[in-house]
């Protein structure tokens, strides 16, 4: 029976906004130095009449999503044009409900729809990834969200259980009779206004003066490892790693490894960005750490997929490396099937993205939960906007430490009208977020008070 507080979406706008990195930033063998962000208003209706409008943002990050061969600007004008296809669908379609159930039939039923629809001017080996859709269509799915809080005067993660929603997780996951008669709200925590957060130590970033080449930005912001460590009282660093020399890998971890101890740094992560193909890799780089580095192998705290992304196409078992260290799924967690699959094959825990949509993403993390895996949450390198719902989605998610946010690392200037509302959220202090001046209501953007042009929608 639907529900007198059920929405559906009325207009939706679309808005580009292109940023500049001070620093290059890799994403396995390919090297990133602009972005477009997705920015999203949406207006929706209440069974009673009622409206409200509604924000989400995404950064559009080519790279992450569609690694390939074709020329950077045509995956990035294909991404935008998706983007902007799947708002036109959203806007037309007779989608009711809550946002959640609005997200995941607009998942389901039209996103496959759009994705068959395209135009492929390369051929078949320019389809456009079912990562990419997702990250196209998530700032809408983020807005709608927004919109339904602002609505009721609530918090986003306030109206996720039985009074709000028509179906429960039973509906959407398997086996369903675990999960009959629950909803998301029974899998999230309350969570703290302060995160530990995560420091991106990209595969080009300078560790040290040796490693300076001397075309690095000098304006104002750290660019030495230690000086981010010492200026942002940070605790945690998240190494990126080749995965195809497995030499530097490890001279890289033991590096940071060694400064972060002697500045105080407690916990590492290492990502090897989907470029491993065999377990006996990541296997033989932990192995030697334990070995010659063992203080950098106990703050090990987790390994990020090493392996490549699409997971139906490799399953590799992977327990042989979960054995040693928890092994995080990121970019084969597409969904709640794909944990599901990770699970069997070894993985041990799940790192959400609001870029692969909010909706998704609570799937997964009930999922992951009923099935006894660990959380986490990582970036995108989410500036503006988009770090709100980011921060949001990792307080109540109960995740294994804190947040990763990295967006003040390369592009900082970029949030500045985001930063004078919310100080605490674009700048790190004493290796924490601070998330107490969010409003109470969406995603607690407080939209009125930031002062942003943007040029008009496009849709």
């Amino acid at each position: 029976m639907p529900k007198p507080t059920d929405i559906r979406v009325i207009d939706a706008q679309l808005y580009i906004l292109p940023v500049e990195l001070r620093v290059p930033l890799k994403f396995g063998n390919q090297v990133l130095h602009s972005v477009k962000c997705a920015r999203v208003r949406v207006r929706v209706r209440s069974e009673d009449g009622a409206e409200a409008e509604g924000w989400g943002e995404t950064p559009l990050s080519v790279a992450w999503v569609w690694p390939s061969d074709l020329p950077y600007a045509d995956r990035e004008d294909r991404l935008v044009g998706f983007c902007k296809a799947a708002g036109k669908a959203l806007r037309g379609a007779d989608l009711t409900g809550h946002p959640m159930e609005i997200g995941l039939d607009f998942i389901s039923e039209l996103l496959p729809q759009l994705k068959s629809a395209e135009d492929l001017p390369y051929g078949p080996q320019a389809e456009l990834p079912y990562l990419a859709a997702l990250v196209a269509f998530s700032p809408y799915d983020l807005a709608v969200h927004d919109a339904f809080g602002n609505l009721h005067e609530r918090g986003v993660f306030s109206l996720l259980g039985k009074e709000w929603l028509n179906r429960d997780l039973g509906y959407y996951l398997e086996p369903g009779d675990l999960f009959t008669g629950s909803y998301p709200e029974d899998y999230l925590v309350e969570g703290s206004e302060r995160l530990p957060v995560w420091h991106l130590v990209g595969g080009l970033d300078p560790l040290e003066d040796s490693c300076l080449r001397g075309d690095e930005p000098d304006d104002g912001y750290p660019v030495l490892l230690r000086d981010w460590i010492r200026r942002d009282g940070l605790k945690c660093l998240k190494v990126k790693l080749r995965g195809t020399d497995a030499e530097w890998d490890y001279q890289r971890l033991e590096r940071i490894g060694k400064i972060g101890a002697e500045e105080g740094v407690e916990w590492l992560s290492a990502d090897f960005n989907c470029t491993v193909t065999d377990p006996d890799y990541v296997n033989a780089v932990l192995d030697r750490l334990k070995l010659e580095a063992a203080d950098t192998y106990e703050r090990l705290l987790y390994v990020e997929q090493p392996f490549p992304y699409d997971l139906r196409a490799n399953q590799i078992d992977v327990r042989s490396v979960s054995e040693r260290k928890p092994l995080y799924m990121d970019e084969s967690a597409h969904d709640w099937n794909y944990v599901r699959m990770g699970q069997s094959l070894g993985w041990t825990g799940v790192a959400l993205k609001t870029c692969k949509t909010l909706s998704g993403a609570l799937l997964s993390l009930c999922w992951a939960r009923r099935n006894e895996m660990g959380l986490m949450v990582q970036d995108l390198t989410n500036p503006m906007l988009a770090q709100l719902p980011h921060v949001q989605l990792a307080r109540h998610a109960g995740t294994i430490m804190g947040v990763e946010s990295n967006g003040m690392q390369f592009y900082p200037e970029a949030s500045l009208p985001e930063e004078r509302i919310h100080p605490g959220l674009f700048k790190r202090e004493q290796g924490h977020l601070d998330l107490s001046t969010l409003g109470s209501t969406g995603f607690g953007y407080r939209i009125d008070e930031i002062e942003r042009e943007l040029q008009a929608g496009q849709l």
